[in-house]
């Protein structure tokens, strides 16, 4: 079977700037240097917005590939205290718009990894000055910044990236070609999970302000948001929290380190917030709805409606722990209508085969193809999601390590949960799985799997994720892209209409009933109410446009 219609925008920048790279390199032609694009052995004069946690990782990984780090900001310079400390010759900011106006002419390109309410401040700011942007995910906090983002990459022409690692992974791309080979038949309803959210979520209050940490700046960090007094919470709040942490079998200190050291709000805990983050849809859902977005080609063109049609709760101002989210999409050229199914679910997997058994759709240990690193080995722990499952979720036990070239089963202390994946294609022919940021696939039953052989390689596999770290092989693809090569695999042209659609999940855990999408509009036909969580009012001086 061929494979079915592919938007121009995956392929036809790619195809046009590869292997075409002129005698005298990329910045020998005018055009391209008039963009900012160096040659390859030129090195890159990078910044940092958020220089602690994630974006430390991948400011590591670009240095590490010899470019140079001139300039950090951070609005905490105790949670950015690790670049600084590792690149002490860097300027130190704690307003990126200062760090932009001193050094902007010296700074080709900028990773952003600030809280998802400020991605589109820097990100739009970075753009507008021409600098290369890599931007962790989610692109934005909600679907009308995504869509703003993804005409200032067209308007502005700089090398984008957004950090979802899977989409440069092999087995990502393993999943599209099976399934546009035909493998499983036509694909008409996908469901992905995660488990519970690990920061704390569902407080009915908000704890009494606290005095600010000496090395934050409060007001910058909440940028654009509505102001509100900090707080680091109280005893009923820390009661709360460990309360929930016993119930959902979460450890003190496990999963996201420094909890314990600010509360309510910081380093980590905003993504549950309404107001700062898009809860677990934004923070695993695009990993894990990847490998979907990009075979099914789903997009806001052709999304039909969005819906709620399972909560735990509805919390005043956190997301709720449990929750099922339906996305139906209309045929695609060459592809049939698909519903999406996305779950926020305790309970190990949240949707198995019917009359098919966990044990039956885990791959058998040692048998079938191995795409990429083997688990726990350089890509992501298949099963887990992100999210924290209930104590006393089964696990398998441990798998054999496997040779080469054929199936793995992860380490002993790498046990994937449940069928070992969160992720399944239900097609009319059979069924696929993806696991994690997508960086597994197979198919199910594991004995399907274990007879398969991959079909011939469509896409180009992204340089280094097939034998390393798909973090770092995402950084690089990036990096090439600032040089002048082709677009990065997750580009704003791919990333901003892929969190376009899938952030519309956020809005839809508010109400009943579907939520009707025109996408002309870029609103809700059917619930006016509902539009007032596209676009966020933003604080005087924080204003955005292109």
């Amino acid at each position: 079977m061929q494979a079915p219609y592919l938007s121009r925008r995956y392929f036809f920048f790619g195809s046009l700037l590869a292997g075409a790279v002129p005698p005298g390199g990329f910045s020998s032609v005018a055009s391209l240097k008039a963009l900012g694009y160096k040659s390859p052995n030129e090195k890159l004069n990078l910044a940092a917005i958020g220089c602690g946690g994630q974006p430390f990782a991948d400011l590591r990984i670009a240095a590490s590939c010899g470019e140079n780090v001139v300039a950090l900001a951070d609005v905490d310079w105790d949670r950015g205290a690790d670049g600084f400390k590792q690149w002490p010759n860097a300027q130190r900011y704690k307003d990126f718009r200062r760090m932009l106006d001193r050094q902007g002419r010296e700074i080709d390109a900028v990773i952003i990894g600030t809280p998802d309410h400020t991605h589109i401040h820097c990100a739009l700011a970075c753009m507008q000055l021409g600098k290369h942007v890599y931007l962790e995910k989610p692109l934005t906090r909600t679907s009308w910044e995504a869509r703003m983002l993804t005409r200032a990459a067209e308007k502005y022409r700089v090398a984008t990236q957004m950090g979802n690692q899977g989409y440069s992974h092999d087995a990502t791309r393993v999943a599209c070609e099976i399934i546009w080979s035909g493998e499983i038949g036509e694909v008409r309803e996908v469901h992905a999970w995660t488990g519970i959210a690990g920061w704390p979520q569902g407080m009915k209050r908000i704890p009494p302000p606290t005095p600010v940490p000496e090395t934050l700046d409060w007001d910058l960090w909440l940028g654009g948001a509505a102001w509100r007094p900090f707080t680091a919470g109280d005893e009923e709040y820390r009661q709360f929290v460990a309360e929930r942490n016993a119930r959902i079998g979460r450890t003190v200190g496990s999963g996201y380190p420094g909890q314990e050291k600010f509360g309510f709000y910081l380093p980590f805990n905003w993504r549950g917030f309404y107001d700062f983050g898009s809860g677990l849809i934004g923070d695993w859902g695009v990993h894990i709805l990847g490998p979907a977005n990009w075979a099914l080609q789903l997009a806001p063109e052709y999304l039909i409606s969005v819906e709620c049609i399972k909560r735990d709760s509805l919390p005043e101002f956190t997301f709720p722990d449990e929750l099922v989210i339906r996305y139906e999409f209309a045929a695609r050229p060459g592809m049939p209508p698909v519903t999406v199914y996305w779950y926020h679910h305790g309970g190990g997997d949240a949707y198995l085969p019917p009359g098919m058994t966990v044990e039956e759709a885990r791959k058998i240990p040692g048998e079938g193809p191995q795409v990429g690193p083997p688990r726990g080995r350089g890509g992501f722990i298949p099963g887990t999601g992100g999210g924290v499952q209930p104590a006393g979720t089964p696990q398998p036990g441990a798998a054999s390590p496997g040779v080469q070239g054929r199936a793995s089963g992860p380490p002993p202390q790498f046990r994937p949960r449940g069928s070992g994946y969160n992720c399944i294609f239900v097609g009319s022919k059979g069924y696929l799985g993806t696991g994690g940021r997508g960086e597994d696939v197979g198919l199910l039953p594991g004995k399907r799997w274990a007879e398969y052989k991959l079909p011939d390689p469509y896409l180009p596999r992204s340089p280094g994720a097939s034998t390393g770290s798909n973090h770092a092989a995402h950084i690089r693809d990036w990096i090439r892209a600032c040089k002048g090569g082709a677009p990065a695999c997750s580009n704003f042209s791919i990333a901003g209409p892929y969190c376009e659609w899938l952030l519309l999940g956020a809005v839809a855990v508010h109400y009943e009933g579907k939520l009707l999408w025109d996408n002309r509009r870029g609103e809700f036909s059917n619930n006016r109410e509902a539009n007032r969580w596209l676009k966020p009012s933003y604080r005087k001086g924080w204003e955005v446009k292109l």
